[in-house]
């Protein structure tokens, strides 16, 4: 009988934190949350060939709504001219719009701040405005 009562009981909360997100942020572990983003951050740059420029300047922005948290994957042409304390500060920016559930104005500062921080790299863009990659916003849906 304890046993049964124990069960219900959590399945009642796994049900009420399914569809509550601020308490199931509550429960989420910070660490894993961290870690798993980044993976998924890392192997979406894989999957969507993001690598595939020729100067190797590719870039992933990644926001996590649920997990309030932002990756940025940049590729090996960033390497030595673009610090990961420069991405830090990219995120950083994010970050507070982020938390007050305002996704759009945190990509909007995103891509404001690494535009800054390229500009002032000295990294230069198409002459013919064109990109080898495509600009777009991708929306997944999480698992």
């Amino acid at each position: 009988m304890h046993v049964i009562a124990t069960l219900g009981v959590a399945a009642t909360c796994a049900l009420v934190a399914g569809f509550t997100p601020p308490l199931a942020r509550l429960l989420l572990n910070q660490r894993r949350a961290e870690g798993e983003v980044r993976q998924f951050a890392q192997s979406m740059f894989l999957r969507r060939g993001i690598f595939g420029t020729r100067a190797r300047t590719g870039l992933l922005v990644l926001v996590c709504v649920f997990e309030r948290r932002v990756e940025i994957v940049a590729d090996t042409g960033f390497d030595g001219r673009v610090a990961d304390a420069d991405w830090h500060n990219v995120i950083g920016r994010m970050t507070p719009r982020l938390r007050e559930g305002r996704a759009f104005e945190a990509m909007r500062d995103a891509l404001d701040g690494i535009e800054s921080l390229l500009v002032s790299k000295r990294f230069e863009g198409a002459v013919d405005g064109a990109g080898e990659l495509p600009n777009a916003i991708v929306q997944e849906r999480g698992a």
